[in-house]
């Protein structure tokens, strides 16, 4: 275990070798790792983790002081066999479980070497823990409706925000009786938004922003990335309002406003415009990565991320430039229905 606030001290032992002035490979031939005395490292798998302040007091004689006694912390880090421990299961089922996302999106590296917050960890416990059967992880019974219709969701994690920057996943579901996905998709959403908000006003960093709203570090590894995603979808609505207004002046969209924006994943940014009737397509979907395409369905009309590369059977790929002029997407779109003619 990585004690709160000691991750600056970790030292491999590559660092230590380095540090000493010698190779790696000359430390390994001396043993003195194994040494009596040397301190014990702090984690069990093949890359060994060791507290500096340990070694250093050992290779200068001193006696090698106890690292600091403050009990159980929500920041300490956890890794592969600790956190298994935790769950009350083997490493090889945590390796199953660390793959989700309320899971992996709070991993962190330390020496190339996966941990994750004694609080993911213990939350994530509990909440599968306390689950009766026949519900799932989520919280709820399985196939049971969320309890917070979507349309009121944002303003009701809002609230929650701004009771406690350090809200999570768990606590949204034990809340508001939503799905941990429906959750932690929300509280993203929440998180990224304000975070760009701040880094439009005043020109910070999603660091900085993150670091001003309070949020923890561990808990921003993605919203960090969704930020500027939003700053980017912002910059393009003047553009996809263009757009809006050329469809809208041929007769194949109800509106002339720039379309809401959706996310792919957290790095891309897309829209969606619905179509009328009486145009070529059900509606067009934008994405900042891939351009422009036709869409079978004003249901689901964004699909899964892979359909972009192997575009659906009906999909239309208008253009792959993102930024391509609303006269282009015209004609592309009346090359379709002469197709169809």
């Amino acid at each position: 275990m990585i004690r709160a606030d000691r991750r600056h001290l970790v030292r491999t032992l590559a660092d230590i070798a380095e540090e000493q002035g010698i190779a790696l490979q000359t430390l390994l031939n001396s043993g003195r790792h194994r040494a009596k005395g040397f301190p014990e490292p702090l984690n069990t798998g093949r890359t060994k983790l060791y507290d500096g302040e340990q070694v250093a007091a050992h290779l200068k004689g001193r006696a090698v002081p106890p690292l600091p006694d403050q009990g159980e912390r929500d920041d300490d880090l956890l890794d592969r066999q600790e956190a298994a421990e935790l769950r009350n299961m083997t490493p090889q089922q945590w390796d199953t479980r660390r793959k989700t996302p309320a899971v992996r999106d709070h991993v962190v590296l330390v020496h190339g070497v996966e941990h994750w917050p004694r609080h993911i960890v213990r939350e994530h416990a509990l909440a599968r823990r306390g689950a009766a059967p026949g519900y799932g992880s989520g919280g709820r019974p399985r196939g049971a409706p969320d309890q917070v219709p979507r349309d009121l969701l944002p303003a009701r994690v809002e609230k929650l925000l701004d009771a406690d920057p350090a809200l999570t996943a768990a606590r949204v579901t034990e809340a508001l009786g939503v799905h941990r996905d429906t959750a932690t998709a929300a509280l993203l959403h929440c998180r990224a938004s304000r975070m760009a908000d701040l880094m439009e006003r005043q020109g910070l960093t999603a660091d900085q922003a993150a670091d001003a709203l309070g949020y923890p570090p561990s808990q921003v590894r993605r919203a960090r990335v969704r930020a500027a995603t939003v700053l980017r979808g912002r910059a393009a609505r003047p553009y996809l309002t263009s757009v809006a207004a050329e469809l809208h002046a041929r007769g194949w969209t109800s509106t002339d406003t720039a379309p809401a924006l959706h996310y792919l994943d957290d790095s891309t940014c897309a829209a969606v415009l619905p179509l009328a009737p009486s145009a070529p397509a059900p509606a067009l979907v934008w994405a900042e990565r891939h351009g422009w395409r036709t869409a079978v369905s004003r249901r689901h009309p964004l699909g899964r991320p892979e359909d972009w590369n192997t575009p659906p059977t009906g999909v239309h790929v208008l253009t792959t430039d993102p930024a391509a002029s609303p006269e282009l997407l015209l004609q592309a779109l009346d090359g379709i229905t002469d197709a169809a003619g």
